[in-house]
């Protein structure tokens, strides 16, 4: 319970991001299932789509959410987490649904945006609070 009660935003997005982590894994295996391509994309346009958009919230988010976490312990107000953590979520859904379904446009760019946010932000506020 003190791990809660020391973290209570940044759990809440943990645990956001985990579950939709299922959708996008399951998303990625399906198609594989039904194009019979065990390993790579195959050549298959959807199937990579669907890849680099699960590989790219897989690269980004562990990173953003220990951020966040460190910002949490470093003191950071609630409000400054609610509002990296609702970017990153933000973005990464911006990013995902334009990924998955033309492969390129502004709301891929805009939510790389937003998910610099909490890369920015939060590890910028940890060193502040530890040096100033």
């Amino acid at each position: 319970m003190e791990l809660i009660s020391t973290l209570p935003v940044t759990l809440v997005f943990i645990a956001i991001f985990a579950l939709l982590q299922i959708p996008m894994t399951i998303a990625v295996g399906l198609l594989r299932a039904q194009t019979d391509i065990h390993f790579m994309d195959g050549g298959n346009p959807a199937l990579l789509q669907r890849m680099r958009a699960h590989g790219n919230f897989t690269e980004t988010v562990p990173m953003s959410l220990l951020a966040m976490a460190a910002a949490e312990l470093a003191g950071a107000p609630a409000l400054l987490l609610w509002a990296v953590g609702g970017s990153l979520l933000l973005g990464r859904f911006l990013h995902y649904g334009t990924l998955v379904t033309s492969g390129f446009g502004i709301g891929r760019a805009i939510g790389m945006v937003m998910t610099f946010a909490p890369l920015l932000v939060c590890p910028v506020y940890v060193l502040v609070s530890l040096f100033l």
